[in-house]
């Protein structure tokens, strides 16, 4: 293929300009989050040698299902790409690791062939996006970002001087995040997001946000394969599930634009505007044992573990705004870390020894979530949605990526990033808050219709345009 790009794996994207240039969030081989997650479907040979012929690799953020450990010989010697995250975790690793490294400046474009630039984003959730200009066709891989963090005016702008774009992202009803979510009685609370399968019109709708002309989906093609956590497989969005959405070829026309949804796996020739759909083989379902990664739920914490423990999560000073104590039940006992707040409001994790302690030693505590074996359980007056808000932003977002571990650090992290780009700031934060609004109150409520006005304001920004080239 001359000019191109392909889809396939997790959430890894090929773009070809007379050859391999660019992979991003190469995961090849293996699997993520301790051995809960495998990939759907095998990476094709094709596909994985033009990830090692690739002269850059872009890595969006610290997840294991894009930053995978097990698929580092295939870019650990490329010329890697990162978003500007403020704490700069993942290159300083890299550059420590003696890596060819470049982070990419917000809203800058940068030329990595005749026919491809690139422009990044980055965003206080620790979350990067790419804009990827390829002969005139724009690819905006969202991957895992959400659009609730000011950048969508931004974004849009950039579309419109795009005929024909794409856009890559993480969407559906599927088990993408942590979900393994108890009450005191032990009863699974689902988030309200699982209860419905995708559908075309919901998948194009929300395409249209960002007015792409073509929507393919992204940063989902996983399989549980743990034993503890192969419960949650009822719940993913397999590729093929997508594939009878757009079947038919169907398209939505709004404003007298069309706008379609392609297949998981693709390659898409910029020459002609064609496409042709990859098929690569099935992983066969397989379900291993924790033991096979090291976790015995019968092993208990020793003093060590507690006492490192206890240093993790006290040092996180916003969890004593939100909760008396986390516990940690580990072989059928509780670590009760004491918080000091003085009141009934806690979380308790019941986890095996061994991943648990590997996730805290290794500020990678999100792992532990999105792994969905960890049982979470939320006690006292919290409302529900300050799980996010008030537990995994704070530690697996600011303190563990980010280094923003006091009130101080983290006045000054926020503070970084609404320097950089104060309006989308500004609306991100409008997104969030009216979305806990939203989340909190009856709909149909003056509350609820005011949130959702200001949800859609912060949504939808000013409109800057941006910088990018109409073809």
């Amino acid at each position: 293929m001359d000019v191109g790009f392909d889809t396939i794996g997790n959430a890894t994207l090929i773009c070809y300009d007379r050859g391999p240039v660019l992979a991003t969030d190469p995961w090849i081989v293996g699997s993520a989050y301790f051995g809960s997650w495998g990939l759907s479907h095998e990476v094709p040979v094709e596909q994985a040698e033009a990830v090692k012929n690739s002269e850059y690799v872009w890595i969006s953020h610290g997840h294991p299902d894009h930053l995978n450990a097990d698929s580092e010989p295939f870019y650990l010697d490329k010329k890697i790409l990162l978003p500007d995250h403020v704490g700069g975790r993942i290159r300083k690793g890299f550059q420590a690791a003696g890596l060819d490294v470049t982070v990419l400046k917000d809203r800058t474009w940068h030329q990595l062939s005749e026919r491809i630039r690139v422009a990044c984003l980055a965003n206080h959730n620790q979350d990067g996006i790419l804009l990827i200009d390829l002969n005139g066709r724009l690819l905006v891989n969202m991957n895992d970002a959400t659009w609730q963090h000011g950048w969508l005016a931004f974004i849009r702008g950039v579309v419109k001087r795009f005929d024909k774009s794409f856009l890559l992202r993480l969407t559906g009803y599927g088990s993408a995040d942590m979900i393994n979510l108890r009450d005191e009685d032990g009863r699974l609370v689902l988030p309200d997001h699982l209860l419905n399968k995708p559908t075309l019109r919901g998948v194009v709708q929300n395409q249209l946000v960002f007015g792409t002309t073509g929507f393919i989906p992204f940063s989902s093609m996983h399989r549980y394969q743990r034993k503890d956590s192969i419960w949650a497989q009822k719940h993913v969005v397999l590729p093929e599930e997508y594939g009878a959405l757009s079947s038919d070829r169907m398209t939505e026309r709004r404003a007298g634009s069309a706008a379609e949804m392609f297949p998981a796996f693709i390659r898409y020739c910029c020459d002609s505007d064609t496409f042709e759909e990859l098929r690569p083989r099935p992983m066969e379902p397989v379900v291993y044992e924790p033991e096979h990664f090291g976790d015995n739920w019968a092993d208990e914490l020793d003093t060590d573990d507690a006492e490192d423990a206890a240093r993790y999560f006290k040092a996180v000073e916003h969890l004593r705004d939100a909760y008396d104590f986390v516990n940690l039940r580990v072989g059928g006992r509780d670590n009760v870390i004491d918080l000091g707040r003085g009141r009934n409001a806690g979380l308790t994790f019941e986890a095996p020894r061994h991943s648990l302690m590997a996730a805290i030693r290794g500020r990678v505590f999100d792992d532990m979530l999105i792994g969905n074996y960890m049982r979470t359980t939320q006690h006292g007056s919290v409302p529900r949605p300050s799980l996010m808000s008030n537990f995994t932003r704070h530690v697996a977002k600011y303190a563990d990526n980010g280094g923003a571990h006091t009130r101080r650090e983290l006045s000054q992290y926020m503070a970084e990033y609404r320097r950089r780009a104060p309006v989308e700031y500004l609306l991100g934060q409008l997104a969030e808050f009216a979305l806990s609004c939203k989340n909190l109150h009856r709909p149909g409520s003056i509350v609820h219709r005011t949130a959702k006005a200001w949800f859609h304001l912060g949504l939808r920004g000013r409109g800057r345009s941006g910088s990018g080239r109409r073809r």
